[in-house]
This record gives C-alpha cells, structure tokens and sequence, in this order.
C-alpha cells in the first residue's frame, strides 16, 4: 500500500478510538453515517477513507466494529511495536506521559529524559527519567524510535537535533518552537496556542 494522506491517518486513528468506544457500549455494528456523525464529518468521507485501506466489507448491519479495529490497527500499528521517549519531564510531560501510557499496546512509552536533577534516575509517570547527557546512549539502547518534546521552548531545536543524530525518526512537538528536521523524520508539531486561539475565533463568531 502506497503512503496515506497525513489526514487520513488522522481519521483512522479517530475512527479506531471511536469504534473502541462502541464496544465498550456493546455494539457490534456501525453504518458509516453512524460513525461519520460521531466524528462531524461525511459518510462519503467515511466510505473514501476505508477504500483507500481497501476495507469495504459493509453488511446490512453496517461495518462489524471489532473487524474494522483489526484493519486500522493493521494499517497503523507497527507489526513490531515502537518505543517511545518523553523529552522534558515537567508539568506537560507528566501531564502527556499519564495520559499516553497503556493506550495503545503497540506503543510503548519507555523513558524520559530531563536535565532536572531532582528527577534523574526517578520513575516518574511510570517511566523512568535520564538525563540529557544519556540520549546518546539511552535512544538506541532501548531502540526508541519516537520522542514526544516537551522540553522549553528554548532548547527545543537544540534538543531535537540531538535526538535525530541518535535515532529517532519521529517528534512530536508540543513546544511552541518549530523545528527544522531532516527529509527522513517525520514531525508533527502541536501548537496549543494557535489551536486555543482558533477555537476563540469560532466562539466569538458564534456569539455575533
């Protein structure tokens, strides 16, 4: 299979978190304007987003919910799992390490790493914390393919280089300094800010 749109991965991820959830309230089917709705968006973007993973087993009783998890989770999840590194273990790194840890069993949040030394060498969130001086060690020891960067926003660029140079292939950057990175990592980056903000914009609009 060819590589998916960035947006289409984002949907499949939803649509799996949607579907775990119809589990949870024992439903074993879903039609695809079922789900669409669950997410605001169309059934024909429903239907467009399982073709392209080649998914299109609908029955009378709509998609069968477990079936549909196993297919995205084949499309998304690693076949061997990936290990996964918090940079920047303060408020928003716990904050994200409580959240993330045990959420999906093909990612494994592994380590963190700080400069802090009240928080060396600690188990922190459930994840024991490394200094910054050991990424060079730690990123290929514990084979972590990802790092999660939470740190300052002054050190971010200084941080993330670092981390590409020992091997990680993927950032996802909560600091609200972006990054250059090379062809070969992948990098998103979460601005809390501009999303706050454009959720300012539409409240205000509502309210004219």
């Amino acid at each position: 299979m060819n590589s998916l749109p960035g947006k289409t991965v984002e949907r499949l991820s939803e649509y799996r978190r949607t579907l775990l959830a119809c589990l949870e309230e024992k439903r074993n089917f879903i039609f695809s304007h079922h789900l669409a709705s669950r997410l605001h968006i169309t059934a024909v973007q429903v239907r467009r987003d399982l073709m392209l993973i080649g998914y299109s087993s609908a029955n009378r009783k709509g998609y069968d919910v477990k079936e549909l998890i196993e297919t995205i989770g084949g499309i998304l999840d690693p076949d061997d799992g990936m290990n996964v590194a918090i940079i920047g273990i303060g408020n928003l790194g716990r904050a994200v390490a409580g959240y993330f840890k045990g959420k999906r069993s093909k990612l494994n949040l592994v380590a963190s790493f700080d400069n802090d030394p009240q928080k060396v060498n600690k188990v922190i969130s459930g994840v024991k914390c490394y200094s910054y001086d050991e990424l060079e060690k730690m990123i290929p020891e514990l084979n972590i393919r990802i790092a999660i960067l939470t740190v300052p926003a002054d050190y971010a660029s200084e941080i993330a280089e670092e981390a590409v140079r020992f091997g990680i292939k993927g950032i996802l950057n909560f600091t609200t300094k972006p990054l250059n990175v090379p062809s070969d990592v992948f990098l998103e980056e979460y601005d809390m800010i501009t999303s706050l903000e454009k959720v300012a914009y539409f409240a205000k609009e509502n309210t004219i």
